[in-house]
């Protein structure tokens, strides 16, 4: 399966399929066993499907399913894996599903509507203590599972509250886990957590899929260097926006983030214009001095036609000022977006290009 995980505004790095994943060695150090564990500074174990087959025993054994049936779940998911090239997270679900009947129920409703279902299972609904309930192999399977699909359906607000406590070292598929939970809060902009996580992933970045490290790779170097208030960050945010949008939300959380694109646009302006007056400042205060100098016996030199004359004055100006008294939080909305529209005439391509486009976009929604 092809996703496509955004970089910034106007980038975007292609995930490599499933099937093009590099296998795992046959001794990674997995769960913590083997000698390659002595090698590796990771603080999270990275399991084979030998070792996640185990898991699934464990968590089967504490439900009281019958010995028996953990075997042929545990071959279920082997085969699965092995000979049918399935996804380990989507094979230890399914197999855990056929032998527990209520996790098979949640993974029916999930697939009928993933988004209401998974918002039934976030901390503050019904259905949460139904997922608290079970072995906790199981929820982390469940939990990283629901989290990776939101995700990759882009819906980033409700992944996050899914399997953000989710714990790497008892996750059966611990490198998915910390992959799309990276992605999320990089989606997010909450950019601690977002490398919190995939660094964790780059310890093993030698061992896990090649789609994982080299995206990764991608997402850390992309947010690590982003900056508060910065047009990155705007832009960005209008990019957030456009997503809500596509996804037909227009509720109040969208309208919070358009008023924060504004008022850092403003802020943004500002300070631009107080620079442009420091310089225009800099520059009488010279043409001032230039003006004055040269002089011999008391007397001035006749001024060249070409140079301007300089004020006696301090050559300070009033800041332009952008408050309310001058309306610029109360216009109408058409007159607003015709304004912020000017902000882009000047800025360079990159952030030219997607300011404008946001705007069109908020246009075409409203």
């Amino acid at each position: 399966m092809s996703e496509t995980i955004r970089l910034g505004s106007n980038e975007s790095v292609q995930v490599i399929p499933e099937s093009e994943a590099q296998p795992l060695g046959p001794n990674t150090g997995l769960d913590g066993e083997g000698s390659d564990a002595l090698k590796s500074n990771a603080d999270w174990p990275l399991r084979d499907s030998e070792a996640m087959a185990k898991q699934l025993r464990a968590a089967l054994d504490r439900l009281g399913v019958a010995p028996d049936s953990m075997d042929v779940a545990a071959e279920q998911f082997l085969i699965g894996v092995q000979r049918d090239d399935l996804e380990p997270l989507n094979a230890w679900v399914e197999s855990a599903s056929q032998q527990f009947d209520v996790l098979a129920d949640l993974v029916k409703r999930l697939d009928a509507d993933l988004l209401t279902t998974a918002q039934a299972m976030d901390p503050t609904g019904p259905d949460y203590a139904i997922v608290e309930s079970m072995p906790a192999e199981m929820r982390s399977a469940l939990r990283t599972w629901i989290g990776r699909e939101l995700v990759r359906a882009r819906y980033y607000d409700e992944a996050l509250p899914i399997f953000a406590e989710v714990d790497p070292a008892v996750c059966p598929d611990a490198a998915t886990l910390l992959f799309y939970r990276g992605a999320c809060y990089h989606a997010q902009l909450k950019i601690k957590d977002a490398l919190a996580d995939l660094r964790r992933l780059l310890q093993r970045k030698d061992e896990i899929p090649a789609r994982y490290a080299r995206t990764a790779e991608m997402l850390v170097a992309d947010i690590k260097p982003l900056k508060k208030d910065s047009l990155d960050e705007i832009s960005r945010l209008m990019t957030d926006v456009t997503r809500r949008l596509d996804l037909g939300r227009a509720d109040e959380t969208t309208q919070e983030r358009e008023q924060e694109i504004v008022d850092k646009l403003t802020k943004l302006i500002d300070k631009i214009e107080e620079e442009q007056q420091k310089q225009q400042q800099q520059q009488q205060q010279q043409q001032s001095a230039s003006g004055n100098g040269g002089q011999s016996d008391g007397q001035a030199s006749p001024m060249d036609d070409s140079r301007i004359a300089g004020a006696n004055g301090q050559g300070d100006v009033d800041r332009k000022k952008i408050d309310d008294q001058n309306g610029w939080g109360n216009l109408p909305p058409a007159e607003r977006q015709e304004s912020l529209q000017q902000i882009s005439r000047d800025l360079p391509t990159h952030y030219r290009e997607a300011i404008e486009a946001y705007f069109r976009k908020l246009a075409t929604q409203k």
